[in-house]
């Protein structure tokens, strides 16, 4: 299988949903355009009309089918119905339960199911539920990390699990290039779900600082520094910024609700205070003191040396990929 597509897709390769609105709908066209999966990433609110908004303006720069992705620690039931009404391609669904109810529901609107997961057990629940692919996050991921685990443990015994049913497994974390995407494929994997090479994209709504700073620097961190009240036991991949460095060992009963604003902006159409520690990666709206904003990146950052059109790093994937395995196979 590998690069020759999932879930009906052309090719293997997934955007992962990029918050609070880094996977803009210019992005996750670009991506679908391209032959790969690109997935929207719905408000951490209950905005219903704005997302059909995001998913009709989506609709207009691509013919290409497109997911949508919802985090379900938040307000979600209306943004669920909202894409469920849309009949979008597939539902991504991250950081909770996935019901059987709401996999039923989803079939029903002819929406397919693709859980991230990352441990075993939770991996058991979701072919339970009969989902459609399920995407294995490891430790090395950027952004919110659900597991303990590296991804070269946990996906082939993920892997392992779902070789009595058809279900496509994704790999994801820290991979960035052709290399990653063919180890991904020796694990097992019919997919990989990349994450911060997208945000280091042409088409990604991330601010240019930020896109810079993946570029500049090499070095993540596994935290819980950001976000502690809003999303609390919700570690998370940092990059480590200078400002990172200066505060990663912040006391345990601080967070963001007794620390100052440094900015603001403009998420998902609304207006937002980003307050120090808070979480928010600063979108191309952002305002204010943008270097001491939490900069998630997985622990490939270090291989991303340029920004790119986002279908160029789908074509160089699958190109990279195509070469790497007919070397392989052709050297005895």
């Amino acid at each position: 299988m590998g690069w020759r597509g999932i879930l009906g897709f052309e090719y293997g390769i997934v955007q992962a949903p990029l918050g609070p609105d880094i996977s803009c709908p210019e992005l996750v066209a670009a991506v679908a355009n391209a032959g790969g999966l690109g997935f929207l990433r719905a408000p951490d609110w209950e905005s219903p009309d704005f997302l059909r908004g995001l998913i009709r303006k989506t609709r207009t720069l691509t013919d290409k089918p497109f997911g949508v992705a919802v985090v379900l620690a938040f307000p979600h039931e209306e943004n669920i119905k909202a894409i469920l009404d849309e009949k979008v391609a597939v539902l991504q669904v991250f950081w909770g339960d996935c019901s059987e109810e709401l996999v039923i529901k989803a079939h029903q609107a002819g929406v397919k199911v693709a859980p991230q997961v990352g441990s075993l057990e939770d991996a058991k629940k979701a072919i339970s539920v009969g989902v459609d692919a399920i995407i294995v996050q490891g430790r090395e991921a950027g952004g919110h990390v659900i597991g303990q685990e590296s991804l070269i443990s946990l996906l082939p015994r993920v892997v392992d699990l779902v070789s009595d049913h058809v279900i496509p497994v994704i790999a994801a974390g820290g991979i960035v290039d052709a290399r990653g995407y063919v180890a991904a494929l020796a694990l097992g994997a019919q997919g990989v779900c990349l994450g911060t090479r997208f945000v280091a994209t042409e088409e990604s709504y991330a601010h240019p600082t930020y896109k810079k700073k993946l570029i500049e620097l090499n070095e993540t961190e596994h935290t819980n520094v950001f976000g502690r009240a809003r999303w609390p036991n919700a570690p998370q991949r940092a990059l480590v910024t200078p400002f990172f460095n200066d505060w990663k060992s912040l006391p345990p009963h601080e967070n963001e609700l007794n620390q100052p604003v440094i900015g603001r902006a403009t998420i998902n159409g609304q207006e937002k205070e980003i307050r120090r520690f808070g979480g928010t990666v600063p979108n191309v709206t952002a305002t204010g003191d943008i270097e001491s904003m939490a900069m998630y990146a997985g622990e490939g950052v270090g291989l991303i040396n340029e920004i790119l059109p986002a279908s160029e790093v789908v074509k160089r994937l699958v190109e990279g990929a195509q070469q790497l395995i007919h070397k392989e196979f052709s050297n005895p």
